[in-house]
């Protein structure tokens, strides 16, 4: 494998000559509000380079990352490479001291419950009253009605059932004048398709649900009339097996006041093909006027995206996988629509592949790469599987399975994760991904994790 990666490296080195080219900080005169930042750029690896006097490592490729602390104030920097040199000013600015008087946000319970209803469309319902994180209990629709009995700062306090509260930013929130308190559950219609089982359930009104990945997976209702604790509960069926029962995709919307929950059946693998006729989606993250992360070698996030993205659809459709790109070319997509394009196609998996960078305070040549991101629990396998093959066929670093709430992977409706191939901030790892045969194999080693989740 380390001769593999060294054949790599060797490809990229074809380039002979090299005018230095600093890429981060992306200004010469910058304000930077940390206790260290890191010169990102390129120069001629046979030419001595230099900043402020201290040699730099230059890798093989030409790319350079070197870190500096910062003084508050002005700090000079100065960058040789052979004739040429480079001169910046990074300013930190003056640590103030916080006030010691300012008042925390504290929670305020009305005399009275209040009416509102949701003002914007997929508004999250969150646990703790915080717009970031691991917090989301589910995403509402326009116009359903909740009952609020307080608020803390820019969150209104949720009434779920008799035992339960969420919150809601407040700008997601109109007050209305009337409404009531609890709905009526009329009953329910169960419908077996080839792909899914779907419940509709029958209400005189919308009202806040949530879907629960526990053993068992549970949908919640809340704010019902004549159940225990107001909430309706039932378990949604997953295959029995000797192995631990896979979530394969699932959704929830109102249509009316009917509630539609559809849960996607477990898969028939045909071991000897397993990628047969799967849909999956791959998304080639930014594109357009979003460049994203920028290489030591000037390389654009997104033109590196879209690369690995053609060579995995390559790949997957070779193993006879149904692939639909959200883009296939350099052009601008909301977050919201590549979801929404991958859900249109009744993708079961969605992949969006980047590259990814580090804050200032941190050292790009320490940190190194390949990371998969999840949020919800159904997709973890799968992200372990992929990264496994990832790490043991290409020879890069572990950078670990993660939970987080990028936009992307918020998509329940497929198993849905956010692949950070590796680290263009990090010289060897931009070196890496901007070679034609390591981006190749890179989807191998991602089409052998789907196929090892299937198969085990």
């Amino acid at each position: 494998m380390k001769k593999f990666i060294l054949a790599l490296i060797l490809i990229t080195l074809a380039q002979s000559a090299f005018a230095l080219d600093v890429v981060y900080p992306k200004s010469k005169t910058v304000t930077i509000n940390a206790n260290s930042t890191f010169f990102i750029g390129s120069s001629d690896p046979k030419k001595k380079l230099t900043i402020n006097g201290q040699p730099v490592e230059i890798h093989p490729s030409g790319g350079f990352a070197y870190v500096v602390p910062l003084s508050v104030g002005g700090n000079n920097f100065n960058i040789k490479s052979g004739n040429e040199q480079l001169n910046f000013t990074i300013t930190r600015p003056e640590i103030r001291p916080q006030n010691s008087t300012a008042s925390t946000q504290n929670f305020k319970e009305y005399d009275n419950m209040r009416y509102a209803v949701i003002k914007n469309e997929n508004t999250p319902l969150r646990s703790t009253p915080v717009n970031d994180g691991i917090n989301r209990i589910s995403h509402l629709q326009k116009n359903i009605p909740v009952i609020i009995d307080g608020e803390q700062g820019n969150f209104y306090r949720v009434i779920l059932g008799s035992n339960k509260t969420g919150w809601i930013d407040k700008s997601n929130i109109n007050l209305a004048e009337n409404g009531s308190s609890l709905a009526e559950l009329k009953g329910y219609d169960y419908i077996d398709t080839n792909e899914f089982y779907i419940f509709v359930f029958h209400l005189n009104q919308m009202t806040p649900y949530e879907l629960v990945e526990n053993d068992p997976f549970l949908i919640k209702i809340f704010n019902i009339a004549d159940q225990p604790e107001n909430t309706y509960i039932m378990k949604l069926p997953l295959a029995k097996s000797p192995k631990p029962a896979k979530i394969n995709g699932y959704s929830a919307r109102f249509s009316g006041t009917d509630l539609i929950v559809k849960v996607r059946k477990p898969i028939l693998v045909d071991n000897s093909k397993p990628l047969r006729g799967l849909k999956i989606a791959i998304d080639a993250g930014h594109g357009g006027n979003e460049i994203g992360a920028i290489g030591c070698l000037r390389d654009n996030e997104k033109d590196l995206n879209l690369d690995f993205a053609k060579h995995l659809e390559q790949e997957l459709k070779k193993r006879g996988a149904e692939v639909f790109m959200t883009r296939t070319t350099d052009t601008t997509i909301s977050l919201r629509d590549r979801v929404e394009k991958a859900n249109d196609e009744n993708s079961f998996i969605f992949i969006s592949l980047h590259g990814n960078a580090l804050p200032d305070g941190q050292d790009p040549n320490k940190i190194s790469g390949s990371s998969i991101y999840y949020y919800y629990p159904q997709a973890k396998p799968l992200a372990d599987s992929i990264l496994t093959k990832m790490i043991s066929e290409l020879g890069m670093n572990n950078d670990k399975v993660h939970q987080r709430s990028f936009a992307v992977v918020r998509n329940t409706n497929a198993l849905s994760i956010l692949i950070e191939i590796g680290y263009l901030i990090n010289p060897s790892d931009n070196a890496k991904m901007r070679n034609k045969d390591f981006q190749k194999a890179t989807a191998k080693a991602i089409s052998d994790g789907i196929e090892s989740y299937l198969t085990n």
